[in-house]
């Protein structure tokens, strides 16, 4: 009885994988476009795709390739982010959605260099899923000190 109760509210069991998997894909997608956005997608950075898939999502190998796959051909199919922000806005919490933030930050300086195309995206990307310009530029720093980048003094 619970269970048709709950299957009524949530919808089938499918629907809640294919929203874990369209979640999945955004957050990869968010990450793929963080690497291409300087048109330079080099071997480091889909090596850190790759790890933080892998991290994130706890799945074999396999099926990250697969993953990345998928939002690889998405993200070169979409101009705008408006539709993967808003499935992390609804699924994701605040600590989380910092966390996508520093992992996208990960991205752009995998190869070392940070492109002005790549900084104009992360602000873009942390203004629509609300995370203060602060909590970013904290979860920047906190990359670049693991990476050992030095900020540039201009």
């Amino acid at each position: 009885m619970l269970s048709a109760i709950k299957s009524f509210l949530l919808g089938p069991a499918e629907d809640h994988r294919d929203e874990a998997q369209d979640l999945r894909i955004a957050v990869v997608a968010l990450l793929v476009r963080a690497a291409t956005s300087d048109a330079d997608f080099g071997a480091e950075e889909k090596e850190t795709i790759q790890r933080i898939a892998s991290e994130s999502f706890d799945l074999p190998p396999a099926e990250i390739d697969a993953l990345i796959e998928a939002a690889s051909t998405e993200e070169a199919e979409t101009l705008d982010l408006h539709r993967w922000v808003q499935s992390i806005k609804q699924a994701y919490s605040e600590e989380e959605r910092v966390a996508l933030i520093e992992k996208m930050w990960e991205v752009v300086y995998a190869d070392g260099v940070l492109d002005e195309y790549e900084a104009n995206l992360l602000r873009r990307v942390a203004g629509l899923i609300y995370v203060p310009d602060r909590q970013s530029g904290e979860a920047r720093q906190r990359v670049m000190a693991r990476l050992g980048i030095t900020p540039r003094k201009d």
